[in-house]
Order: structure tokens, then sequence, then C-alpha cells
């Protein structure tokens, strides 16, 4: 007997009913599809230190997380995210009540606004914006509201005024990302303290995308809004270790934020993956300890590599948006006559034999970011050398 399917609605939930496949996914399969360099997804060609994945290698091999770790993560790794809270940002937490561990930042994201949010709330986000931040607040029936970061000066920044305009009666939580993907923005402390007002002021939860924490160039410095005043008590911080330590597929986050927060966004965690990354885990917490030598080597590889595709995109033709942290270049395309990123990114593997991602997918309005096009530079030297001189083929 054949199954009966009802046509009298989507089978889709209605609230993710505008998103389909990721932009990342997209892109990355053209890569694969026409071999072309993927310089659209945000991985590294390279693994991170040797010990961090020796590390892994031996909880493997003694049995430590290889079956399910506590729910909120084992204690070596919450004491650890605690000292590294400590050392970097002077930020004191409790490592039994007041950490998290996820599957990655997106996952600490999702729980956070599942838990925090109910139905007609207000949410508050930077724009343009990592996608998974739009599909989490439709779960959680939020509603999101655009505060648009504008090209200025060869960067983006944050209009401060719009941002307080935004907030109305219905506005529960400011979602913040700094050091920002994809813009590369990292908000400097005036900007911070600020938001932080803003927040006291209308007594407003924050919820803040710290994943690239140790990926800031020249001289802006990380702040994170936590140490602000008024706001350790209202503000779920997130972090994670696959861009710090380049083992994006382990999928290790984790949420820092006070006892009841965390009990919140925990509520929510424990019926979304409930545990993962168990060996990991053990990993992660030996990563944390090592030295500043590591941070300041990587960081200045980084930049190095930033540079070196930031002065191939120029040549190439592109206008280039310098990051101040992140690993991505955001770069406009109207000096080639395009106006449509999303037309030029779908072109650009047979044109160059080169991928990346149109900003446009990014926006509540895809006007707003119509003519951007973002490039990633954490990868090997070698490839970032081969795609320039493809990308050169647009000059001609």
């Amino acid at each position: 007997m054949t199954a009966m399917t009802s046509t009298a609605r989507p089978l889709l939930n209605r609230r993710l009913a505008e998103f389909g496949t990721t932009i990342f996914a997209e892109m990355s399969a053209l890569a694969l599809s026409t071999g072309s360099i993927n310089l659209g997804q945000g991985f590294p060609d390279t693994d991170g230190p040797e010990e961090v994945r020796e590390a892994a290698v031996r909880a493997l091999r003694d049995g430590r997380g290889n079956q399910y770790p506590p729910g909120p993560g084992i204690p070596e790794l919450r004491t650890a995210i605690t000292a590294h809270q400590e050392r970097r940002y002077g930020l004191t937490y409790d490592p039994d009540t007041e950490v998290l561990v996820t599957a990655g930042a997106t996952e600490a994201i999702a729980a956070a606004l599942l838990a925090l949010l109910e139905p007609g709330d207000e949410v508050i986000a930077l724009e343009p914006y990592y996608d998974s931040y739009a599909a989490c607040i439709a779960m959680a029936g939020g509603t999101r509201v655009p505060v648009t970061l504008r090209p200025s000066e060869g960067s983006f920044r944050l209009d401060l005024d719009e941002l307080r305009d935004a907030v109305t009666d219905r506005t529960r939580l400011l979602l913040i990302n700094t050091p920002h993907n994809p813009t590369g923005t990292v908000l400097t402390r005036d900007e911070l303290t600020a938001i932080a007002a803003l927040a006291v002021e209308r007594d407003l939860l924050v919820v803040t995308d710290e994943v690239y924490e140790h990926l800031v160039f020249d001289e802006a410095e990380h702040i994170p809004l936590a140490t602000l005043p008024g706001m350790r008590e209202r503000t779920v911080s997130i972090s994670s270790a696959g861009k710090t330590f380049s083992f994006t597929g382990w999928k290790v986050g984790w949420v820092t934020a006070n006892g009841p927060l965390v009990a919140a966004v925990r509520t929510a965690k424990q019926y979304l993956t409930y545990v993962s990354a168990g060996p990991f885990q053990y990993a992660i917490a030996e990563a944390l300890r090592l030295p500043d030598a590591y941070f300041d080597s990587f960081r200045a590889d980084l930049r190095r590599k930033r540079d070196l595709l930031g002065d191939g995109l120029r040549a190439a033709g592109f206008e280039v948006y310098q990051p101040q942290g992140t690993y991505f270049i955001t770069t406009d395309i109207t000096s080639f006559g395009e106006k449509d990123a999303y037309a030029f990114c779908r072109a650009l593997p047979e044109r160059c034999g080169v991928v990346a991602v149109p900003n446009s997918v990014f926006y509540d309005d895809p006007d707003a970011g119509r003519s951007q096009v973002r490039f990633t530079f954490c990868k090997r030297d070698d490839v970032l050398d081969e795609a320039t001189s493809r990308l050169q083929r647009l000059a001609s």
C-alpha cells in the first residue's frame, strides 16, 4: 500500500521556507565539479599544531572521550576555557556553572537563540551576517532586524545612531559579531561602549560571536563585550577552537556567561547534539594552554596571507576592503562593469578557475551587498599565488 502524502501544506516548516542549501555548500560543490581553487568557504588547507593533533590521538588511545562526555563538557576543557578568559581578558567564570561546551560556535548560537527568544521577539543583527544567524532566529520564532555595516574609507563601519533607532519595545536581544564575518570589521572600544550602554539602558540581552578573537591585525584589538560595565550579567559570549587552531572539523565551541544564562542555553543545547567531540575536547584543553608565541605567530602568518591575497586582488582589478580581522577579504566588482555578485561568483570558476562567495546572500536587502564578493586567505601560499594568477585574467 502506498503511503499517502498530504499536499495541504509544504513539507518544510514555514519558518525555514526562505532558506535553501547554504551558499558555502553550493559554492564548494561548484569548486569540486569544476576543479577550481576554493577561496569561498573558510577552512584552512593545512592542519593546526602537531602537538594538538597528537593530544587528540593520545586521548583516543587512552579511551578518554570515546564514550559520552559530560553534558556541559569535560572538566579539563571547561577549566582551560575559564583560564583562557581570565588570562586574556581578565574575565572570571566558574567552570562548573558558567561554561558550556558545544558542537562548534554554530550550535552555541542556535542553542542561545532557541533558549532566549520567544515568538515575536526582535533580534538586531549586524548585516551582512553569517547565514546561520537568520535561520536560527527564524527557528526560534524571532524577527531579525538588520543594522547594516556600510563601506567607509576602505572598510565597513557601524552607524551607532542606526543601531539605536532599530531598538523597539519588542527588541529582546542584540547579536553582535566581532571580529566580523564577512567584512573583517573589528568593533572599536568606543563602538562597543556605546553598544553596552544601549543594552543596559534598554535592558537587552546580548549574544556575541567571537570565533575570530585571535585573528585581529594591525592596530585592531579584540575587546569582549562582557568586559564592559554592566555587560557580564547580560552577555552570552561564544567562541570556538576551529578558527584559532585550524581544526575546523572537530567542531569544539563554547559559551561563557553568568550561571542563569548558561543554564538557559544548556537546556536548549542538550536537546540538539547533547554532547560531541569527546576526544577532541581533551586536545583543545591542551591547545588553549599553548604559549602566547603560538597565538602571535598564527596571527602574523594570517596577516601576511591577507596582504598576499589583497595585493593579488587589487592587481586583478578588484576594489579591496582591508579587513582588520577574520580570514576573509570583501571586494567590490563594479570596476569590472559587474553589478551582480551572485552571477559573478557562479561564472568565476569557468572564467578563472576560482570560487568565491557573493556577500549579497548575507543581507536581508540583497541590493545592499549586490556587488560585493568575499574571498578567504586561510590557504597555503602556493594556493593563493595560483588563485591570484588565475584572477589576473579578469584584468585583461
